[in-house]
């Protein structure tokens, strides 16, 4: 028996789970290893097989998790630029003012192109 009482924090139970799942983990390790010696491979090679296999997997889950939290990045930058962008007025990219222009004063407006009003300048005979 114990001679303190645990409180059953979260901590506690956590740290339990993590250990309770080291511990299937080597035995896991340990049955595949038996099991490829017992077919004939020397221990070393199934010892450098099972580290490049860790390696390999260490190496994707960095992976993974360096374009994730580039997403992140890019997400909070994005989130940032829209909250922090206030547009005063129509401006073009030197900062002047712009005009709306009407787009029956270009050179090459005729009303069948556009859903008008009818135009006085273009009167049908």
């Amino acid at each position: 028996m114990a001679t303190h009482a645990h409180s059953e924090r979260w901590t506690y139970r956590i740290a339990r789970g993590m250990g309770l799942g080291w511990r299937g983990y080597v035995f896991r390790e340990r049955h595949v290893s038996g099991w490829i010696i017992s077919r004939g491979v020397p221990a070393m090679g199934v010892k450098a097989f099972l580290w490049l296999a860790k390696l390999v997997l260490l190496g994707l889950l960095l992976y993974i998790t360096f374009w994730l939290a580039l997403l992140l990045v890019f997400a909070v930058a994005a989130a940032w630029v829209a909250e922090h962008s206030t547009r005063q007025d129509e401006s073009d990219f030197l900062g002047g003012k712009t005009e709306e222009l009407d787009h029956r004063d270009s050179l090459s407006y005729h009303p069948y192109n556009y859903n008008d009003d009818p135009d006085p300048r273009f009167e049908d005979d």
